[in-house]
This record gives structure tokens, sequence and C-alpha cells, in this order.
């Protein structure tokens, strides 16, 4: 696994390893302590060919193979939203190594803007009761010894969460809220998304001290390029081409009303909400043992 890892600078501050999932462009982070040895992955990928309906899990073995490889323990699952772009290991990684799957407290919100979208809440779009824990603004866990404050910071969706790591809050995992700053920020589009509250939680990220590292979720990078997963609020503020500082709140939603108009669905939007809002676990199976996902037509 090519990972890239920073810290701890002192007695409770993290270790964080990174691996980007180039076939989702999606960044899973491993968050440790190295005085307990215990653990938590962010935002994990479930591997998923759209053409066979074949699920695979090999990056979330290859996390696997890493914990157990450092002998570390793994505690905590996190998503920091209901993904669209890429199906969750959660449930997976639960299985294998244990570990509480948690995400944001609103994802009941997200589960009733698609309930009809689905024309199946029962089944095919519910979720929360999966989830081992779900997380309000403000709420406070530890991994190990290193300190996590939960901010919820919605406007991509409604249950958008970030996770602030570590003695002070060295290390914040932001999700889709923030990019690379030559890329902006997240689109607001999806049913439940808003602009103007993406802005509001946006503000409340640039409000931390400068030097604090921001773990982004997503880049694209061209071929042959690196991605773009690692920022400070200090670089942020001043390069990010939609939230720069002195940019009003005006201004960003007129731009990000504008940017996602000319934006299309995300290709695994359908499959990636059906197992995401259940924690990773695949929908139930039929009679015949066999699980399927609903696609609904000339819906979006």
């Amino acid at each position: 696994m090519r990972t890239t890892t920073t810290g701890p600078g002192r007695a409770g501050d993290p270790v964080v390893e990174v691996h980007h999932d180039a076939a989702t462009g999606t960044a899973t982070y491993l968050v440790s302590d190295p005085a307990t040895r215990r653990c938590a992955l962010v935002d994990s990928v479930l591997g998923f060919d759209a053409g066979s309906g074949r699920t695979t899990t090999g990056a979330a073995d290859r996390w696997i193979d890493r914990i157990l490889g450092r002998g570390l323990v793994l505690e905590w699952i996190l998503e920091t939203h209901v993904h669209a772009d890429h199906l969750s290991a959660a449930h997976y990684l639960k299985s294998r190594l244990g570990g509480r799957i948690c995400a944001g407290a609103h994802v009941a919100a997200v589960r009733e803007n698609f309930a009809a979208v689905f024309d199946d809440p029962g089944r095919a779009a519910s979720g929360e009761g999966r989830f081992d824990h779900l997380f309000a603004d403000g709420d406070e866990f530890r991994i190990g010894g290193v300190p996590v404050r939960v901010m919820h910071t919605p406007g991509h969706t409604p249950a958008c969460v970030s996770y602030v790591v570590g003695e002070g809050g060295t290390d914040v995992f932001v999700g889709d809220t923030l990019f690379a700053p030559e890329a902006g920020t997240a689109r607001c589009d999806f049913p439940g998304g808003d602009a103007r509250v993406l802005f509001h939680s946006i503000q409340r990220l640039l409000a931390l001290p400068d030097a604090t590292r921001l773990h982004l979720c997503h880049d694209y990078p061209a071929r042959g390029e690196a991605p773009r997963l690692a920022s400070t609020v200090a670089r942020q503020r001043a390069l990010n081409i939609h939230v720069r500082e002195g940019t009003d709140v005006e201004t960003f939603v007129a731009l990000r009303r504008a940017r996602d108009a000319t934006l299309s669905a995300p290709s695994l939007l359908f499959p990636a909400l059906q197992v995401n809002l259940r924690a990773g676990q695949l929908p139930v199976a039929e009679a015949n043992g066999v699980s399927y996902l609903r696609i609904p037509l000339n819906r979006f």
C-alpha cells in the first residue's frame, strides 16, 4: 500500500497515514495513537464494478494487513458523510477487525431526502440503525489517548461532519467540505445540499489556527500527477479559488450554484447511497440469496 505518514509531533497527537484510491479519487486515512496502539479508519472504500455488479475488498484488505502488521487495534470506523461517489467498506472492516461504525447525527435527513427516490424506505434507503453511533456537533471521543472533537459541517449534505483530532486540534478530516485550494469546494446540488450553509461551515474550519492540517477526502489528479490530499487553514484562506479570504457569502453562493449546474451526477450515486446509508452493508438478499441495487430511471 502506498501511504503518506505525518506526526506525531507531541504526546496526544496522532500518526496519520493516507492512501488514495485512484478508481474513485477517495482518500482513506488511518489515524493511530502510538502510545496505546489504538486506531481509526476514516472514509474507507469498497471496490465496485458497475458493469458486472461485483464488489471487491482489495483496498480494505490492504488496510487490514497494515493494521494487523503494525499491531494496532481498530476502535473506530468513521464516515465524514454519506458518500455518493464510492461504496463504504465499513461493514466489511467491522466484520474482520471489530470497531464501531460512526457518522454524523443527520444521517436520517439524508435517508429521508432519498426515500422517495428509491420508493423503498424500509429496505434500500434505511440505515441510521446500522451505525453504532451518530455524532452530534461538539461530541468528543478518543482514539486511544488521542482526543477527537466532532464539528457538524453541513452544506454538501446535511450529515457532513469534520473530525478535529489531536491535542489542540492539529489534524482535521474535512470530508468533501473543502478540496485542494486549486479545486475549491464541494458541490451543493444533492437533495439537502445548500451552498449558503456550506459557506458558513467552511468559515468554522477557516477559523481554526493557521497551522491546522486539513485532510481532504478527494482529489482527481491528471495522469502522472500526485493527488493533493492535505492543506492548512492558512493555505486555504489565502488560495482557495472559491472561499479565499475576502469572499462574501453571496459571491460564493452564486459561484457554487453556477458551477453545480454544469456537473453530472456521480456515476456511483445510486449504488453508493443504498450501501452507505446502511453503514456499508449490502441490501438485504432476496429469496434467491442475491442482493440487488435499485436504479431509478429518468429521475435526475
